[in-house]
């Protein structure tokens, strides 16, 4: 069985180039389409140069990440590797590439993590999808224009941080204070192995005073209990609670999607919250109109999260009013915010949590 599409395409215009990605107007045949170069994994692309493309989304006509992908330049297919860093992600294949973890033994940061005691009720605001980052952001700002926040990027759906424009243009505005990437995902301000030294990472190294952890764009899902990547947060979730932190996991509420197993509360929180967990956190429900909560409440009592779990009912209209001043771009599955309101004000409403803990970090509402 072959499971990579392989072909040759010669780039014939330059759409947009960054410092770390460009995207590239490809011809194969007499098709043109879109794709990606990684500018660290495989140098700059001029007009005219032969590209190695994988082309297996392409392939299979995926609506997410449906564009090809650059894994050699032609004309350019050498490359030198930089000093520095012994860590691998992506072992054993053939885009295996190294970094410099912050936690490696020849870091300047290697000491911190042996010294580290506690996150000390540091609020972590976690997510799901990568498109609850901006509403979660701009609430937090919103509120504490001083803020200092971490962004944490796991490797639960795309893994090179490049890719993403929301992060892109979160650090062009200055909202974030630094980007960690973690497990296999790679191109962070800084790398880390696993979430706990990436939370670490947070407090010790980038200072921060909240931490804000998703995957990257993309999430995998096989309408299946548990067939999900982000199953994650169940964990992240346990791993703040041993570390000191303080959890508010973040639901994913729509009454836009018109899959069942995603209206009201999806089934992914619901799993999640239920069965993954091991540990309490803070949960934010928005007050919206009473059928709507009325359907989410009923969801909820046929599982345990009521006793699992702090459930805190906020009412939403500032975080509305935030989110629809926002110049940030908000979509979600194709939506956006006016399309699918009840999404992204539950992302704020996470937020405006952080900001509860963060003014009283000895509030304890996990009692």
């Amino acid at each position: 069985m072959i499971l990579i599409g392989v072909k040759i395409g010669k780039a014939i215009e330059i759409l947009e180039e960054g410092d770390n990605k460009t995207e590239v107007l490809v011809k194969i045949n007499d098709k043109h389409d879109k794709a990606v170069n990684y500018n660290r994994l495989t140098g700059r692309v001029r007009i005219g140069d032969d590209l190695l493309l994988n082309t297996t989304a392409v392939d299979l006509n995926l609506g997410t990440g449906g564009y090809h992908f650059v894994l050699s330049n032609l004309d350019r297919p050498s490359i030198n590797l930089s000093p520095g860093g012994h860590i691998m992600k992506l072992r054993y294949s053939p885009f295996q590439v190294k970094v410099c973890a912050a936690e490696e033994q020849e870091s300047i940061y290697h000491e911190v993590f042996k010294t580290f005691q506690s996150l000390n009720h540091m609020p972590v605001v976690i997510g799901t999808l990568h498109s609850m980052l901006p509403p979660i952001i701009e609430v937090l700002k919103a509120n504490n224009k001083n803020i200092k926040i971490a962004y944490i990027m796991t490797d639960g759906a795309a893994l090179p941080i490049d890719l993403s424009n929301i992060v892109k243009d979160l650090k062009e505005k200055v909202l974030i204070e630094g980007t960690i990437t973690i497990g296999n995902a790679f191109g962070g301000d800084l790398d880390c192995v696993n979430i706990y030294n990436g939370l670490i990472a947070a407090k010790d190294i980038l200072k921060c005073d909240i931490v804000v952890v998703t995957m990257g764009p993309g999430i995998v899902g096989t309408a299946t209990q548990f067939g999900f990547s982000g199953i994650e947060q169940g964990n992240i979730i346990d791993a703040v609670n041993d570390l000191g932190g303080t959890p508010i996991a973040v639901p994913r509420i729509t009454f836009a999607d018109m899959r069942k197993r995603h209206s009201g509360m999806s089934h992914h929180t619901l799993t999640v919250l239920d069965k993954i967990s091991k540990t309490k956190a803070f949960v934010g429900i928005p007050k919206f109109e009473k059928s709507k909560n009325e359907y989410i409440s009923s969801q909820i009592n046929h599982t345990s999260i009521q006793m699992k779990h702090k459930i805190i009912h906020i009412d939403p209209v500032n975080v509305t009013s935030i989110l629809e001043k926002s110049t940030l771009n908000m979509r979600t599955m194709g939506r956006s915010f006016q399309k699918d309101k009840e999404f992204f004000i539950t992302a704020g409403v996470a937020a405006q949590l952080g900001i509860m803990v963060l003014n009283d970090p000895q509030l304890d509402l996990l009692k």
